[in-house]
């Protein structure tokens, strides 16, 4: 935690410790520098110390305040949700927080806390579900609760990040059943729904982000026009990187043109010929994964280089191998297979 930071919490629990404030007072002033942490947290430490200082506000906070706590609680759950961790501990505390706040704010609060509470609580349950800990359905009925007050028209911004996380819980549950196909067209639409509503200049972050799932979902559905769809994801992918480039989000930049080069790895050269092979698009995806995993490298994101690594690999062999074949060309595997294992989100 940095000095400034430092001097900040130690006063503010000096203050919430003085006489000269009410109860209340001293409750709000703590969530408040919490609130302030956990905005812009420089490590897991700051996040760490503002779920004690909402721990602190709510020791403070009189009982007949009920709406105070309820608040505190929902704030200090997105503290732990945003807390990384090797297991569900804090996840599962933050679901626990926001299930004892929200019936509080259902009663005495404003629409839109509670409308915030739901989507928090969905994303909570869909992080759980990927664990086993919960089901996704949950999370779906949460941010389907949340969109009844963030409307398209009123809250655009919100509309467009629940329509996002309403595909991404879409395209997370098991493709095993007949409702599969389903589900991915509810997930396209749904990226597509939040796309009417921002546009790259006031919402360059939240637009950038529902092109490039809007790429992702297209590339991977499971449809008998891949072709199409991966022509319509590098449109996608192009439309992100307007806003995601290397010099100001090199991480993003890199998640979204290894999405590209993934498309471009199952594109003919020729989308009117699809059977004329894709030896131009391998070179282009190689060159793609080769600069994102560049910076994935310098970001300290191991993970994710080691998995460009290894389809860099298995690009440069079906390239060898076609040109062993004939000297030009061979294809050794349908266009437009999907490989799903290779995503970066």
């Amino acid at each position: 935690m940095a000095v400034g930071v430092r001097e900040q919490v130690q006063a503010a629990l000096a203050a919430a410790d003085a006489d000269t404030a009410s109860a209340e007072e001293r409750a709000e002033m703590l969530m408040e520098i919490a609130v302030g942490l956990q905005l812009k947290p420089k490590s897991a430490e700051d996040l760490r110390v503002a779920i004690e200082l909402y721990d602190r506000a709510l020791a403070l906070c009189p009982s007949r305040h009920a709406l105070l706590a309820a608040r505190i609680q929902a704030r200090r759950a997105t503290a732990l949700q945003a807390l990384p961790e090797d297991g569900t501990q804090s996840l599962e505390m933050a679901r626990d927080a926001l299930q004892t706040a929200m019936p509080v704010i259902r009663s005495h609060g404003t629409p839109e806390e509670l409308a915030e509470s739901e989507m928090n609580l969905g994303l909570v349950l869909q992080s759980l579900a990927g664990n086993g800990k919960a089901r996704i359905t949950d999370a779906v009925s949460a941010y389907q609760r949340a969109l009844r007050t963030f409307d398209r028209f009123k809250y655009p911004k919100e509309y467009a990040i629940l329509q996002n996380n309403l595909a991404t819980a879409f395209l997370s549950i098991p493709f095993t059943d007949e409702r599969a196909k389903m589900r991915e067209a509810l997930a396209v639409q749904a990226f597509e729904d939040g796309l009417k509503v921002v546009n790259l200049i006031d919402h360059p972050a939240e637009y950038a982000m529902l092109q490039n799932n809007l790429g992702n979902a297209l590339q991977y559905a499971s449809s008998s026009h891949a072709v199409e769809n991966n022509v319509r994801a590098l449109e996608a992918y192009d439309e992100a990187l307007q806003v995601r480039t290397r010099e100001a989000m090199p991480v993003e930049y890199a998640n979204t043109i290894a999405n590209k080069a993934n498309c471009f790895w199952n594109l003919p050269d020729d989308p009117e010929e699809p059977d004329s092979g894709n030896q131009s698009n391998l070179a282009a995806a190689s060159r793609l994964y080769a600069e994102a995993r560049a910076i994935f490298n310098a970001a300290g994101e191991q993970e994710k280089a080691r998995i460009i690594a290894e389809a860099m690999d298995q690009i440069e062999r079906e390239m060898l191998s076609r040109v062993r074949a004939n000297g030009h060309t061979s294809e050794t595997q349908p266009i437009g297979q999907n490989r799903e294992g290779d995503q970066v989100q």
